[in-house]
Formats: C-alpha cells, sequence, structure tokens
C-alpha cells in the first residue's frame, strides 16, 4: 500500500502510515492504528505506575505495599499469594455478552479477579521493589532486571551494586549516574559507556580514573580534560577532597559549567545502525524508538531493558526475546505474537487484550491466568469452541469502534497522575478531569522528623551507625515540585555502600534524588534539525549541512553535532 496520511482520533493531528506500517499490521493481522505514536504511547504509559509504592489492602484485609492506590477500585494479592496454588482466577470466568461493548466487560472483571500487588518476577529479598525480574537484595528499585544488592534505581539491568541511578546495564558499584553502560565505580556522571573509576563525566567512553570529563575517549588521570600524572592525579584528588557534601555540590556545577563547553552526540547511542530515536544501543533497523537495547526491525518502542526483541511496533518496557508484540506494554522474555495486552511474561504467546498473564498462549481478554491455553475473560474452552468464537468477538469489537487500540485511559487502575504518562504528558488536575480521566491528590504526609539534613554530618568520615535510626528531613521540605515526601531514611546496606566508595550522604529524599536525575533524560520527542559545527571538517568547509532527528529541543543550549563532526572531536 502506499504511504497514507491520517488524522489521529484523540489528537486530531496528522500521523503518517507508511507502507512498511501497513505490511506489518498485515502480518500480524490487525487494523491500522487510529491514534497517533505518540497518543498511542500516552495511552500505554497510563496503565504503568513507574516507581511509586501504596499501601492497599489485600482480598484478606491486610494493609501491603502496592503499585495501586488504596483507592483503586482493583482487588490485589501479596505477590507470593498471586504465585501460589490456593486460589484458582478461572473460577472469576464468564461468557461473552454481545449485547455490550468489550471495555465495559473487561473493565467489571479486572474489578473482580486479584491482581499481583507488584509486578515482581522471582525477587529474592526485594520486597520494596517492582517492575522487576530476578531482583536480588533490592531496596526501591523499579524497572530492573537481574539487578542484586542495589537502591533507588530505576531501568538497570544485569547490573550490582548500584545506588540512585537511572538507565544503567552491566554496570557495578556505581552511585548517582544517568545512562551508564559496563562502568565500574563510576559516579556522579551521565551518557558514559566502559568507564571506570570516573567522577563528575559525561559522554565518556573507556575511560578510567577521569575527573568532570566531556567526550574523552580511552584517557586515563584526566581532570576537566587537562592529562596528568597517576601520581599528580591522586593528589589532586586528595586536595579536591570527595568525601564531603559541600564539595560534591560544588564540584556538581563546575562539571556542569564545564560539559556545557562540549558538543553533544545528535543521538545517545552505540553500537547501532540504521535507527532513529534516542538512547538506542546494539540496535537495528529501529525506527522512532527510545531506550532500547537489542532492537531490531522495531518501531514506536519504548524501554527495552534487554534485547533481542524483534519485529514489534507499539512495545513499551521489557523485550527480552521478544518478537511479533504489537501496542502492549511490559510483555516480553519469550513473548511471540502479543497485541493489546500489558504485563504479560513470561513465555506467552498469542494474546490479545490480556492483563497479566504468564506462561500462556492463546488467551483473549484474560486476566491473572497462568499456564493456561484457550481462555476468554477467564473462562475455559476447547481449541475448537475458542477458534470459533474469538473472531466472532473481534467482528464485535470493530462494530463497537474498540478493537485495535489498547485499553482506554479511563479504565486504568491507576489515577493519571500516578501513573508513567504523567512524567512524559504533564497534564494538570483540570485537563486530566476535563478529560474523563481519574486524578488523585496527594495525602499529608504523616512521617515526623528527628533529624534535619542540615544536622547531617558533611563528610562521611563522621557519621556514625546511629544514622540509621533517624528520620531525616529532605533540605527541600516538602516545597519543590517532585512529589517531595519530606523525610528519608538511611538504611545500613545505604550505608555501607557510602562508606565503601567514601562519598557523603544525601541530604534530599529519594523522590527528590529521583528527579534530578530524571531531568538530564531527554523527553520521548523528535525534532529536525542540523548540525550546529561550523568549523572546518575534511566534509565541509562552512556550517556542516547535516540534518537529523534529535530529542534535544532547538530551544535547547547544548551544542548538537551530527555522528561524523561529533566522531572528529572526541579525544
Amino acid at each position: 500500500m502506499d504511504q497514507e496520511t491520517r488524522q489521529c482520533q484523540n489528537c486530531k493531528q496528522e500521523f503518517i502510515i507508511e507502507p512498511d506500517d501497513f505490511a506489518f499490521y498485515e502480518k500480524i493481522k490487525v487494523p491500522p492504528p487510529t491514534w497517533c505514536p505518540e497518543c498511542r504511547m500516552q495511552r500505554r504509559f497510563s496503565w504503568r505506575n513507574e516507581w511509586k509504592l501504596m499501601r492497599k489492602k489485600d482480598i484478606h484485609g491486610k494493609e501491603i505495599f502496592s503499585m495501586f492506590h488504596e483507592d483503586s477500585p482493583v482487588k490485589i494479592m501479596e505477590v507470593s499469594e498471586w504465585y501460589s496454588d490456593s486460589w484458582d482466577p478461572l473460577q472469576y470466568g464468564r461468557n461473552y455478552d454481545f449485547s455490550r461493548p468489550f471495555f465495559e466487560q473487561f473493565k467489571e472483571l479486572m474489578r473482580q479477579v486479584p491482581l499481583m500487588s507488584r509486578n515482581l518476577s522471582k525477587p529474592l529479598n526485594s520486597d520494596y521493589c517492582a517492575n522487576a525480574t530476578e531482583p536480588k537484595d533490592c531496596y526501591l528499585s523499579f524497572g530492573i532486571s537481574y539487578v542484586e544488592n542495589s537502591a533507588y534505581s530505576i531501568w538497570g539491568a544485569k547490573s550490582k551494586d548500584i545506588f540512585d541511578c537511572h538507565i544503567y546495564n552491566e554496570s557495578e558499584l556505581c552511585y548517582d549516574c544517568v545512562n551508564i553502560t559496563k562502568c565500574y565505580k563510576t559516579l556522579y556522571s551521565i551518557d558514559c559507556e566502559g568507564c571506570s573509576e570516573a567522577m563528575f563525566c559525561k559522554n565518556c567512553v573507556g575511560c578510567n580514573n577521569c575527573f568532570g570529563c566531556a567526550n574523552l575517549k580511552n584517557k586515563s588521570y584526566h581532570i576537566f580534560n587537562q592529562p596528568y600524572s597517576k601520581k599528580e592525579y591522586l593528589e589532586k584528588l586528595e586536595e579536591i577532597g570527595v568525601t564531603s557534601r559541600t564539595n560534591v555540590e560544588a564540584l556538581r556545577e563546575k562539571s556542569i559549567g564545564h560539559w556545557a563547553q562540549f558538543p553533544n552526540k545528535f543521538i545517545h547511542g552505540r553500537h547501532n545502525a540504521n535507527v532513529s530515536g534516542d538512547y538506542i544501543f546494539d540496535s537495528k533497523d529501529a525506527k522512532n524508538c527510545w531506550r532500547i537495547v537489542g532492537g531490531e526491525n522495531v518501531k514506536y518502542c519504548q524501554n527495552f531493558t534487554l534485547g533481542p526483541a524483534k519485529d514489534s511496533y507499539d512495545h513499551s518496557n521489557f523485550g527480552s526475546g521478544s518478537e511479533l508484540i504489537y501496542n502492549s506494554l511490559v510483555v516480553g522474555d519469550g513473548a511471540y505474537n502479543v497485541a493489546f495486552s500489558a504485563f504479560c511474561y513470561p513465555s506467552n504467546a498469542n494474546l490479545q487484550y490480556c492483563y497479566i498473564c504468564q506462561n500462556s498462549s492463546y488467551l483473549f481478554g484474560c486476566i491473572s491466568l497462568r499456564n493456561k491455553q484457550y481462555c476468554i475473560f477467564n473462562k475455559q474452552y476447547t481449541k475448537e469452541e475458542y477458534e470459533a468464537i474469538v473472531p466472532k468477538i473481534i467482528e464485535h469489537m470493530k462494530s463497537t469502534g474498540e478493537y485495535g487500540e489498547f485499553f482506554p485511559v479511563e479504565m486504568s487502575p491507576l489515577a493519571y497522575n500516578e501513573s508513567f504518562a504523567y512524567e512524559h504528558f504533564p497534564l494538570t488536575k483540570e485537563e486530566v478531569e476535563n478529560k474523563g480521566f481519574v486524578w488523585r491528590d496527594s495525602k499529608e504526609k504523616q512521617f515526623k522528623a528527628t533529624m534535619s539534613s542540615a544536622d547531617v554530618s558533611d563528610d562521611i568520615a563522621n557519621v556514625d551507625e546511629n544514622i540509621t535510626k533517624e528520620v531525616i528531613s529532605c533540605a527541600h521540605e516538602g516545597e519543590c515540585a517532585h512529589e517531595c515526601v519530606g523525610v528519608f531514611k538511611i538504611t545500613n546496606q545505604e550505608l555501607q555502600f557510602y562508606r565503601k566508595l567514601n562519598i557523603p550522604l544525601p541530604r534530599i529524599c529519594q523522590n527528590c534524588r529521583h528527579y534530578s536525575r530524571f531531568a538530564w533524560r531527554n523527553p520521548v520527542k523528535l525534532w529536525y534539525r542540523q548540525c550546529m559545527c561550523d568549523k572546518n571538517h575534511p566534509h565541509h568547509t562552512e556550517r556542516c549541512p547535516n540534518k537529523f532527528e534529535t530529542s534535544y529541543a532547538p530551544d535547547r543550549k547544548e551544542i548538537i553535532y551530527c555522528e561524523q563532526c561529533y566522531n572528529s572531536e572526541v579525544a
């Protein structure tokens, strides 16, 4: 088919469906989308609570930590009970009613079938984590896969001893970093790969023992991009005094000013072929994607913590051996041919409109099923019955205008401002309610500080074990726009980590620390821009003519180069 321009049914903006897109939709037997890519992404994100834990009573009346608010109409089970054989989700099965819309019936089922309180797979001593696969000894970490002994971190894989980091892979003993890969003992750094013993570095690759540097490659013993001998370097670090919080904050500001002098590549990513978007690694033929690892022949996809993930469109979160996934959220770990579904892993195949299902195949409109086949609305059918009924349901959904798009935002068990969508597509309370979505005001915090953050010792050397008994006031005092919780604690695990790295304690709560890192991450949006390089290079004599799509908005202050110009300047 030829390229077509269509109008989004939601935002009314025009979007393009290309011939390759039509071929994909035909391959998986779904109609072309009626919403634009951005609205489709927002719709999926509204069903994901990325990093908030709340207290809610389970089906037995016991208050537990959950991804769902106490006022959410869904029923929940503790993770271990949900995985047990003590209950049967098929007992909630029901017939499909062809006289009523599908989503109306699914919403009713979703309010009856117990849901997993926190989205977890095989956790070990990680009771305060969610959206995680096989976390071990982790605390308040989210969106992680195979991570060990870590806390206050989001979006990581195959790593250990990681605290206060955002977007990390195959790294160890790192602190307060954003977008790092294969790094060791790297602190306060951004967009680095293969670095060790690095502090306050940005866009560095293969460097060790570097401080405050930008755009270096395979260098050692540099401070603010100036080379030193090993002896001089160590003496300088001792003189700088990185064990002091006051010094660390001053050095952070100095480093940020230093980084600003250097160009940035238009895309965060390495080891790619034929890709567009941002934060893309080890991928090929990935178009308009964001924060993916190991993608192949994918489009409009986000947040693959692990590859491979291939032949998929509008797939948000997970990956890890997934194939033929369409317009779904948190699907992976061996998933095949899954559409319009959420939180379905591992080893699912041939699912449509399912929620929190595992190790199953040939399901339609099911919730909380494990190890099942040929079920509709949690009711068991024979293979022949299933194959006869599902096409009729699809035709009915097409007649009601429901088939072909993800679950509606207004059906989400989360309030809009509790969801991942709120971080990327912020709306006011009035805007949310005018759209028919749910908004929940935060309750006043009941925690009382026993110690002021101003009284926390400036130097880690002066901190004793008693700090773990204190409730410390956040330096922001709830006055920022970062969902400040007002107070925080230092756990024993955390204190040992700070001592191991000989770094100072924080003075703001974990939410405020999260948002300070989040500010360094580019948005899920692309602009057409021209390379800003105006120096003489072998491939141009005036301003570089190369143009590209980038997540750096035109009004931002950073210097943005094409790949050719950037590579020619990296030391």
